[in-house]
């Protein structure tokens, strides 16, 4: 479910102090029933579990596989364009209690690499051509009592093309992405819970 921007902003989130030349780009819900305040960890080990790109229903592979596609015709994606060449880290940023904090695990199969890692929030971050992003997880208690997963991105574009790159593809965010994504990881959740209770 969308957010508004606040429901990140107004949080007192680690992140803020890495990203204040970031805008918040889109904040997204994901039910978990039944979770508790120190079930993040868990919830991001069933995400890991989930997969990646490679799991998403094909619509959404078919999106991705021809964003990649262009980006290597038109160097999108180049080297000198990502994290740590186009732009530096936002590790190069983090104060020392979270520089000495779990960075979290790295996948090839993931495009964005970890930053960092908390008992209730999680960063990574990915640049190239268009933009330097960063997708922020958290776990928060909602309305109802139940804590839930919630995702930020966050974005710096590349100038004016970045802009108008991020404006072209939001109605496939929304469209196609996002409601995949949140059938795919709110499964995740119900399916390690079910694991749990057979155990």
């Amino acid at each position: 479910m969308k957010l508004p921007k606040t429901a990140h902003t107004s949080r007192p989130w680690r992140i803020h102090e890495l990203t204040r030349d970031f805008t918040v780009e889109d904040v997204w819900s994901y039910r978990t029933p039944g979770a508790g305040p120190d079930d993040f960890p868990a919830m991001l080990a069933a995400l890991r579990v989930a997969g990646g790109i490679e799991k998403q229903p094909r619509p959404v592979r078919f999106l991705f596989d021809l964003r990649w596609k262009l980006g290597g015709l038109l160097g999108w994606d180049k080297p000198s364009a990502g994290v740590g060449r186009r732009v530096a880290s936002l590790r190069d940023r983090l104060p020392g209690d979270l520089r000495d904090a779990p960075r979290g695990a790295d996948d090839d199969s993931m495009p964005l690499k970890a930053v960092y890692e908390l008992d209730r929030e999680a960063a990574r971050e990915l640049a190239n051509e268009t933009v330097h992003t960063v997708m922020h997880l958290g776990w928060v208690q909602g309305a109802e009592g139940e804590y839930e997963l919630r995702m930020t991105v966050l974005v710096k574009p590349n100038g004016r093309f970045g802009r108008l790159y991020m404006a072209a593809i939001a109605p496939f965010r929304y469209l196609i992405v996002y409601p995949a994504l949140t059938r795919l990881w709110e499964q995740a959740w119900r399916d390690r819970a079910a694991e749990g209770t057979t155990r």
